[in-house]
């Protein structure tokens, strides 16, 4: 990804609290001090943490850190490096108390091909009982709201390249989310149980020509798949409603092979602020 694509991540109208950037496949650019140049009129880097190229960004507020209770990080990786150094599979992990909210924040990469189901799955519930489990407090288990991003790696299952691409370009694309296998797998109680995602309403996120909005063309025409996208689960009993007010891809981006996916959620206690 370029410099101008990072610089494209993060919103130009900066109202919110924190602001996560979860990464896979970080190109060697200095993506900490870009990010940072491109948010410091209104945001500073409260915490990172990195596995190679899974990475992760929470920025705050510059008047946020007097609400910062607490800050963890922690990582886990799955698997081998798949013969490729700098692509491990896993994920890194910040917990945070911000103003009394315990929040956890994963960003992920899982095991890639269409076949692969399993070994997700598998991988998910791998990482979830592993972050901060050295810890004699369990972060994780305790958050208030626990969100989870990255490049899952889900794919669209049953239906062939040329077939999925002619319902995207008629703009059918929500045809297609009944044959995404991160939804079956939640429907079916395999992975990521009480946790919420907003409408697929945007285009599938993979796999496009790099510099173009034109998907694959090599000899391996892809099926587009929805790989690229973000969870959130609430702790009810806290008191805490979330509402995703808007959940989209970010198509200007173009120098991947995938187009990165954003979310915009407010916390509101009940009875109290958001």
């Amino acid at each position: 990804m370029s410099v101008q694509d990072i610089r494209k991540l993060v919103s130009s109208t900066r109202k919110f609290d924190l602001l996560v950037v979860g990464l896979q496949e970080v190109p060697k650019c200095g993506v900490e001090q870009v990010l940072q140049e491109a948010m410091a009129d209104t945001h500073i880097l409260l915490c990172q943490k990195a596995m190679q190229s899974i990475q992760m960004f929470l920025f705050g507020a510059k008047s946020s850190e007097a609400y910062i209770k607490e800050m963890k990080v922690d990582k886990h990786a799955v698997g081998g490096c798949g013969g490729v150094i700098g692509r491990k599979k896993g994920a890194v992990a910040m917990y945070i108390n911000f103003s009394g909210i315990r929040m956890v924040f994963v960003s992920c990469h899982l095991a890639a091909h269409e076949h692969k189901v399993e070994k997700r799955n598998s991988e998910c519930r791998h990482i979830s009982h592993s972050l901060f489990s050295k810890n004699d407090i369990h972060y994780a288990k305790s958050a208030d709201i626990t969100v989870w991003l990255g490049d899952l790696n889900y794919r669209l299952e049953g239906i062939s390249s040329m077939p999925a691409r002619k319902m995207i370009e008629e703009n059918r694309q929500s045809k297609l989310r009944d044959r995404d296998q991160l939804l079956q797998e939640a429907e079916k109680g395999q992975v990521f149980n009480g946790y919420c995602e907003g409408t697929l309403s945007f285009k599938p996120t993979y796999k496009y020509n790099v510099g173009s909005s034109n998907y694959d063309s090599s000899y391996k025409i892809r099926v587009p798949s929805w790989t690229d996208r973000i969870l959130f689960k609430v702790d009810h009993s806290s008191g805490l409603d979330a509402v995703l007010s808007s959940y989209e891809a970010l198509d200007c981006v173009s120098s991947s092979d995938h187009k990165p996916v954003k979310a915009h959620l407010c916390l509101k206690v009940r009875g109290g602020n958001t």
